[in-house]
């Protein structure tokens, strides 16, 4: 049986992208301030799950919500089950938006919107690829079972309790609809450490708030602090600075003291070197100031040693893999306040094999630091060998549709496709991509979500025929 899976895609065209933007017009970012029993990380995740789980329904498939943490719906029979994981979460729009990040926008043959590439393009893109097989009614002799969450961007407690609760058994391999193409059949190792200072304030010049960063896996954009004391030509400084840098930044007063901003770039947290961290820099300004104590520690270790650090190398934890590649480190999250006895620095690492969490901590711990703990979850690396059957048939597919040559992939940021030992990520950005994920004017190209839906139709139907 020949199918042409482009064309089955396109007569759907017009439904794909009307499902798509009902999903991205939701704002789903989390908010840790509005959750409660119902909506375990705010409402507008919630919203987003309930909105995926109605088009499922209305396509005729069973559905699960497991207390608005996760969902599946189900197709097909047989002993053997392929899991297909996506999410629904976003994480936070910012700044820099030509376009309103939660009214999808087609412009000039791309769509932008927060999701759009991130993951709920993708996402439409393979549950359209699924229903192409459902429609047609070609014989499947496996289960599908596709799962979103809603919790991916910050701690993937949703699939915590997702695995705990659901009632289902674990699918025997699968696949995440977030990376890209040929394949990930590789995801380096992850965990946030963070470091502590602690101490009483003082110095000729005086930091009393320095915040940047809003997620560990994102380069924070921009970053603010409050200074008073002796900052001597302050205004010319900073100008200075700036230009040199070539990065944006404001001066303001504030309650009488000195309101400093430092405008870098935003991007993934995977990959560092793509942004420019407005917190590093702006900690690397302020240092040349004379700060003293933990303020001093905290602007000097920022500054200085984090500052376009993205290997590790100043840090003494650099470490590169054969196989999978270099460890990177992303200065995620900067909260100082004078007022606390804790100030914190989140660094993200993506660590190959090789390293492990308790060696990068123990080199932190040298730093002049109060202490350095590591986050609660964490994901070591994760690697599925290429002759797999999994990795094969997806590699012989993308072949078939594209006419270009599958390899392999190891990447440094994390998709649920590492939930299984036998799960990869597939998709949905082609090679030479220009990769917005996380950034400002997030965008997906319209033909690019075609092309993707027909590969996951056929994808689909090779693992389960």
């Amino acid at each position: 049986m020949t199918i042409d899976f482009k064309a089955e895609v396109e007569k759907r065209r017009e439904d794909l992208l009307a499902d798509l933007f009902s999903l991205l017009a939701i704002n789903s970012e989390r908010e840790d301030h509005l959750a409660d029993a119902a909506h375990p990380f705010g409402p507008g995740p919630v919203k987003a799950l309930h909105k995926f789980l109605e088009i499922a329904e209305r396509d005729g498939y069973p559905t699960k919500n497991v207390d608005n943490y996760a969902g599946h719906f189900e197709y097909g029979d047989g002993d053997e089950v392929l899991g297909i994981f996506a999410h629904m979460d976003v994480v936070p729009a910012g700044s820099g938006w030509d376009t309103d990040p939660y009214t999808p926008t087609i412009k000039d043959g791309k769509l932008y919107a927060r999701g759009s590439s991130d993951d709920k393009g993708p996402t439409m893109a393979c549950y359209y690829g699924l229903k192409i097989i459902k429609e047609l009614g070609l014989p499947i002799s496996k289960k599908v079972r596709f799962v979103v969450g809603t919790d991916e961007e910050s701690g993937w407690a949703d699939m915590d309790y997702y695995f705990e609760h659901s009632g289902v058994k674990e699918p025997d391999f699968g696949f995440s609809p977030d990376a890209e193409f040929p394949i990930i059949n590789g995801e380096k190792g992850n965990i946030t450490a963070y470091l502590h200072f602690t101490g009483e304030n003082s110095g000729a010049a005086r930091l009393h708030c320095f915040t940047g960063g809003l997620r560990e896996n994102m380069v924070p954009e921009s970053a603010t602090a409050l200074v008073s004391g002796v900052l001597p030509d302050l205004a010319d400084k900073l100008a200075a600075f700036a230009a040199e840098h070539k990065v944006a930044f404001e001066l303001a007063e504030e309650d009488g003291l000195s309101k400093v901003t430092i405008i870098g770039k935003s991007a993934h947290g995977a990959s560092p070197q793509s942004g420019v961290n407005g917190a590093t820099y702006l900690a690397r300004f302020l240092n040349q100031f004379d700060f003293a104590g933990p303020a001093k520690d905290y602007l000097s270790i920022a500054g200085e040693v984090l500052f376009e650090d993205h290997a590790g190398q100043a840090l003494g934890v650099a470490h590169t893999d054969e196989k999978m590649g270099a460890l990177s480190m992303n200065a995620g999250v900067f909260r100082f306040d004078e007022t606390l006895a804790n100030n914190t620095i989140a660094l993200n690492f993506r660590y190959p094999k090789g390293r492990s969490p308790e060696e990068i901590q123990a080199v932190l711990q040298k730093l002049a630091v109060a202490d350095v703990t590591l986050s609660e979850q964490g994901h070591t690396p994760h690697y599925v060998p290429m002759e797999d059957p999994l990795v094969a048939t997806l590699l012989d597919v993308y072949e078939r549709q594209t006419g270009l040559c599958g390899h392999e992939q190891v990447i440094g940021g994390g998709t649920f496709g590492r939930l299984l030992k036998r799960g990869v990520a597939y998709g949905a950005m082609f090679p030479g991509y220009t990769d917005t994920m996380h950034q400002a004017n997030e965008f997906i190209v319209v033909e690019d979500l075609m092309r993707a839906a027909a590969i996951y139709a056929e994808a689909i139907y090779e693992l389960v025929k």
